[in-house]
């Protein structure tokens, strides 16, 4: 029996519900789960590319309707369309993604954002801060409480413990300290801390090469400290294809690697491929082990 996987359209004004349908109805989905899609109610209408706050509440109260389902056991997993931030904002609600969403309406305590693709993974210490906020919300804890939630997800991919490999903050992993001190005081001791517990996780190393590193076959996934720091490789590596993953939930949530897409919104020339993997990779994690 093919598992019934949500795909939400994400804000209505954006490419979302385009590319929620299209991934609904296309073959490969069809051949391995049973697509419920969750949108904006019948007759609401937005204008294409135009910020607003019911585009902002339609999207949430979607997103609401497909975690309780999954909760429920009614669906499988989700596939999400992209939401805007903004719209959320104008909307009056607090949240900066669907991570935090997400965590807040399953109760999750600990959660991660990853992007998988066959060439590179990726797991995000910290996620939508500014850059001059990240070397405080870098914490020892933090890096632990990161790497070992992906030690304990990622053999749902793959059936075998992950090797893990941390990125360092500054250049150089800091070059011993000259140029920063964060890997010494708070990434190296992150590391130690969980290796001592058996997680096959080492760094930290430099950022400029070891996606690079990964990508050949050395690890099966990179932590990295910040936002652009993981994204920019892996969308230069698998752009389109690689698939936003949130971990420590206890529903399974997939998601495209892009925006709304605001500019081209309602001119039906979005391209579907990320939406399309990531409803194929909800099913697969939903099939029986």
């Amino acid at each position: 029996m093919k598992p019934p996987i949500a795909i939400t359209e994400g804000d209505p004004a954006g490419i979302g519900p385009e590319i929620a349908r299209r991934a609904a109805a296309d073959p490969r989905v069809l051949d391995v789960c049973e697509p419920a899609l969750y949108g904006a109610p019948a007759g609401d209408r937005f204008e294409p590319g135009q910020l607003s706050a019911d585009a902002g509440r339609a999207a949430y109260r979607a997103i609401v309707d497909a975690v309780a389902d999954a909760i429920r056991g009614d669906v499988k997993g989700i596939a999400t369309a992209p939401i805007n931030k903004e719209a959320l904002r104008l909307a009056g609600l607090p949240w900066n993604g669907h991570t935090d969403l997400l965590a807040h309406l399953t109760g999750a305590r600990s959660v991660a954002m990853m992007f998988y693709s066959d060439e590179l993974r990726v797991v995000l210490a910290t996620i939508h801060v500014p850059l001059a906020d990240v070397p405080r919300l870098l914490t020892q804890a933090l890096m632990e409480q990161t790497i070992a939630l992906t030690a304990l997800e990622l053999p749902r991919f793959d059936k075998k413990p992950p090797r893990i490999a941390v990125a360092g903050l500054n250049p150089h992993a800091g070059e011993h300290g000259l140029f920063g001190r964060e890997e010494e005081t708070v990434i190296a001791p992150a590391i130690a801390c969980c290796r001592a517990k058996g997680i096959d996780v080492s760094g930290p190393f430099p950022a400029d090469t070891v996606f690079v590193r990964a990508r050949k076959g050395e690890f099966d996934v990179v932590v990295a400290c910040y936002h652009d720091q993981g994204l920019i490789p892996i969308k230069l590596a698998a752009f389109g294809r690689a698939v936003n993953v949130t971990l420590g939930l206890p529903i399974i949530r997939t998601s495209v690697d892009h925006g709304t897409a605001f500019d081209i919104a309602g001119k039906g020339v979005a391209d579907p491929g990320s939406m399309i993997e990531a409803v194929l990779l909800a099913a697969r994690l939903a099939r029986p082990a």
